[in-house]
């Protein structure tokens, strides 16, 4: 089994070791190191990339009897190689899981939630949590966190014998048995890991919490550590000062700003709603006047006289309406059309029709 060089010191980048095996996979060579620093794909974290005598290592993963390097090279079986891991990325990830190990502890011993899923991605760690919480309780949580972090409290990794072990409180989303990795953040979380972590919390940074959300029956939320942390910061410090500059109000101004931007955008869309509605219904008007008057030629004494008392006897009720012509017109004619069909006079409601729409 390679030597796991990670284990015993997480801040180690470079190292030498013997190619015990390299074969074909792929477009990819996979190798096989007496020791390595290179930490395989595992709990949530995914593997380190660097350089492996002179080839690109790729990826790396944990298999039953060995660590295996994928190379973009082959490399000599039985050779010395010196290996180099991409530090910054090393570093950036032992942030935001030691980060995670905190806040999943606080989450536990405050609320009694567990931590039920874990990823670390390249743009954010999402934690998945089996009960609901709240965006104050978080944010009592990363207070808490960071605190942690002011205080540099050691964090220890151990191998403790199963007769030690079996008296352990320790958190662990697996039944493990044997060959259990313990990683004690002093004060803050006992949790069984594989990954690399920082040796005091004062390495983390800052810990923010930048989403939540419900995700099955409990809470699904994004963190950035480190320096992940102070990039974010920087890029929306960035855009709060564009957009003081922009409103040219203080940025701590910025969000009433914003507000009453959005206040006067809605009163401006109810303002042109009401003016689109009344000129609709001036046009309506318009048209219901034309049609009255092509009517009324063809309207007898009777029928107009019909038209004239239900268009006055419905002028005091037109506060309803747009304008009075609208309402006293259409009236007045649905009048008329309701006399001659209640009288059962289909042929002169026919010609008046006619006349009103004729053919062609």
């Amino acid at each position: 089994m390679t030597r796991k060089l990670y284990d015993l010191d997480s801040h180690r980048c470079d190292f030498s070791a013997t190619v015990l095996r390299c074969d074909p996979d792929g477009e990819r060579y996979a190798v096989v190191l007496d020791q390595t620093v290179f930490f395989p794909e595992g709990g949530g974290q995914p593997a380190d990339t660097g350089v492996l005598g002179g080839a690109r290592v790729l990826d790396v993963q944990l298999l039953p009897d060995a660590i295996v390097h994928y190379t973009d090279a082959p490399l000599t079986l039985g050779a010395q190689v010196r290996g180099e891991i991409d530090w910054p990325q090393r570093f950036r990830r032992m942030q935001g899981h030691s980060g995670e190990h905190i806040i999943s502890g606080l989450v536990h011993s405050e609320y009694g939630f567990d931590n039920v899923g874990f990823h670390l991605g390249e743009d954010a760690i999402t934690m998945d949590y089996n009960g609901e919480l709240t965006w104050p309780q978080l944010m009592h949580i990363e207070r808490l966190a960071n605190e942690a972090v002011y205080r540099n409290v050691p964090i220890r990794t151990e191998y403790p014998a199963p007769e030690q072990l079996a008296h352990m409180e320790y958190r662990s989303k697996l039944d493990l048995k044997e060959d259990v990795r313990i990683v004690t953040v002093e004060g803050y979380d006992v949790c069984a890991c594989c990954a690399p972590h920082v040796s005091h919390t004062g390495e983390i940074g800052a810990i923010k919490f930048t989403s939540v959300m419900r995700h099955r029956g409990g809470v699904r939320v994004t963190i950035l550590c480190g320096s992940d942390a102070e990039t974010d910061y920087r890029e929306k410090s960035a855009q709060v000062a564009a957009l003081s500059a922009q409103l040219s109000v203080r940025q701590a101004d910025v969000v009433p700003a914003v507000q009453r931007l959005f206040d006067e955008i809605a009163q401006q869309k109810a303002a042109a709603a009401e003016l689109e509605r009344r000129v609709t219904e001036i046009v309506r008007a318009e048209s219901q006047a034309k049609l009255v008057a092509s009517l009324l030629p063809f309207m007898t004494e009777e029928e107009q006289g019909v038209y004239r008392r239900a268009r006055n006897a419905r002028k005091t009720t037109r506060a309803k309406h747009a304008t009075a012509g609208e309402y006293s017109m259409s009236t007045g004619f649905e009048a008329v059309i309701g006399y001659l069909y209640l009288t059962g006079n289909r042929e002169r409601l026919e010609a008046l029709l006619r006349g009103a729409f004729p053919a062609g």
